[in-house]
Parts: structure tokens; C-alpha cells; sequence
């Protein structure tokens, strides 16, 4: 094992045992080099890994601390990786979104209050009846993440969203090159919507789940 991987696996073991718990400031770095067996040079490697993926909060100044850990922060790592992404893996996201979003749609339903109801509706009701790709895109970007937001589960949201942005460029695509993509799409919004309204589960599960299968399956088609 390198010793950067070493430091870091021993970091995680002191926060995952509890010695360091989230917003504690960690030891002086000699002192905590000792402490580790490690080099200052690799517990400083380990400590700008760990902070790159919101482990780890370096002041300046300060100190070294541990965030707080919440999901929602950790996640944010998971938005710059798949912003790596290549064209022939678009299938694979959309494939974990037909996956997760529905059952986050299914939540939200039990959960979503009126005002987030009618903030919904106004919003396709803003966007008339032919609306440009972009605006639909972007639409449909703020829609799904109202839903979400709507779970309760800020772990889920934050995932979701990470996996939003390599789909983007398809959804665009399908937009200009399918016929009837723009009133499919609100078609499917207000289906969503009215069953949130009645806070029927399974109905937002399977509008949601038609909804972006019916993405993947244009995309299948076009590659």
C-alpha cells in the first residue's frame, strides 16, 4: 500500500471509530504524525486528498477539521467525477436514474407540501405550450430536483443531482431531433404532477419510471 493510501486509511479509521468526530479539529500535524507512525509528507498528502472530497476542512490559519459529514456535502465529489464522463456511458446514468428517481418521486408523494405543488405547476404553466429545447431542458433540470428535494432524503437529492448533468446533453439532443420529445415531456410533467396531487405512490412511481425510460429508450435507438 502507498504510503498516501496508508495515511488515508488510518485518517478514516480514526473518523469512522469515532476519535475524530464530525467538526473536530484534528491534532497538530507532528503531533498527529506521531501518533499514526506516518511522515509529515504523507499525513499532508492524505489530509489534501481527503479534503478535495469534503473529509476534511483545512483552514488556513486555523487548523485541519473534519466537515460534518453530511451526506449532501460528500456527494459534491460524486458531481466532478461523473462530469468525466463519455457519450457511450449516457445509457449507464440514465439507467441508475430509471433506478432511483422513481422511488424518490414515490416519497416525495407522501411528503410534498402544497406550496411546493403549486410552485411546481406554475412552473410548467410559465413554460406554455412550446416552450424552446433549452427551456424545456432547463425546466425539466428544476422539476425532477423540486420532486426530489420533496424525498426528505437529502442523500438521495444529492445523488440524483450529482447524476443530472451527463444526461443533459442527451435530453437536448433528443429535443431537436424528435418530433414529438417537447409535448411528450410536459404530457409526462403533469401526469407526474396530478399524482403527486392525489399522493398516489405507485402512479408517481410509474410516471416517473415512463417518463425517463422513454429517454433511454430514444437514446438506445439513436446510437
Amino acid at each position: 500500500m502507498a504510503v498516501t493510501d496508508e495515511a488515508i486509511e488510518k485518517i478514516k479509521g480514526m473518523i469512522v471509530s469515532g476519535a475524530l468526530r464530525p467538526g473536530d479539529r484534528l491534532p497538530k500535524e507532528s503531533e498527529l504524525a506521531a501518533d499514526l507512525g506516518l511522515s509529515r509528507n504523507s499525513l499532508r498528502e492524505a489530509v489534501r486528498a481527503l479534503s478535495l472530497i469534503r473529509i476534511l476542512d483545512v483552514r488556513q490559519g486555523d487548523g485541519t477539521y473534519v466537515t460534518s459529514l453530511d451526506p449532501q456535502l460528500l456527494l459534491e465529489a460524486l458531481s466532478f467525477v461523473v462530469d468525466f464522463h463519455r457519450d457511450d456511458t449516457v445509457l449507464e446514468f440514465l439507467a441508475v436514474r430509471r433506478i432511483l428517481e422513481p422511488a424518490a418521486t414515490a416519497m416525495a408523494a407522501t411528503r410534498i407540501d402544497e406550496a411546493r405543488l403549486d410552485a411546481l405547476a406554475a412552473q410548467l404553466d410559465a413554460l406554455g405550450t412550446a416552450p424552446s429545447v433549452e427551456e424545456l431542458v432547463a425546466s425539466d433540470l428544476e422539476f425532477h430536483r423540486g420532486i426530489v428535494q420533496s424525498s426528505g432524503n437529502s442523500a438521495l437529492c444529492s445523488l440524483l443531482d450529482g447524476l443530472s448533468g451527463p444526461t443533459t446533453r442527451a435530453r437536448v439532443w433528443r429535443g431537436l431531433t424528435q418530433e414529438d420529445a417537447v409535448s411528450r415531456t410536459l404530457h409526462e410533467h403533469r401526469a407526474i404532477l396530478a399524482a403527486l396531487r392525489d399522493g398516489d405512490a405507485e402512479a408517481a412511481r410509474s410516471w416517473a419510471t415512463v417518463h425517463i425510460a422513454s429517454v433511454e429508450q430514444w437514446l438506445r435507438s439513436t446510437l
